[in-house]
């Protein structure tokens, strides 16, 4: 009779370690695999090979980035105003060539963003300038 209690006892007792192991490594899996933040995607093209240069009609805005801040053709603009900054300039049915220099310290967060903005207007033909 008391050997039946013992094992009764034996088989009642459940190891939670293993169970905490299989909590965790799901935990673990579902953190992996999931996505917190929303991403976007910002198409850039590339010039092709070959390609002769063409004589514009309209000269090239340039475009100066720095960690904080803007400077359109020489003047301090917002990210926030540069949309309207460049509705003023760029001209009706043509191709407004804009060349996009990058200062050092300017983060590929900042980057995307202009060009977000810069994507937005219709128009516009964006250039960014490799690193001298």
């Amino acid at each position: 009779m008391a050997r039946a209690r013992r094992a009764r006892r034996a088989r009642r007792r459940l190891s939670m370690t293993s169970l905490i192991d299989v909590i965790f490594l799901l935990l673990l899996f579902f953190m992996l695999t999931s996505t917190f933040s929303k991403f976007s995607e910002v198409e850039l093209t590339a010039g092709g090979a070959g390609q002769g240069a063409e004589t514009a009609n309209v000269p090239p805005l340039f475009l100066q980035v720095d960690e904080d801040v803007l400077a359109l053709n020489g003047e301090t603009v917002a990210m926030e105003t540069l949309e309207a900054s460049l509705t003023g300039i760029v001209p009706e049915g043509e191709a407004q060539p804009v060349l996009v220099s990058l200062r050092d310290g300017v983060t590929a967060q900042r980057l995307t963003d202009l060009l977000v903005v810069l994507r937005a207007m219709p128009g516009l033909r964006v250039t960014v300038l490799g690193a001298a």
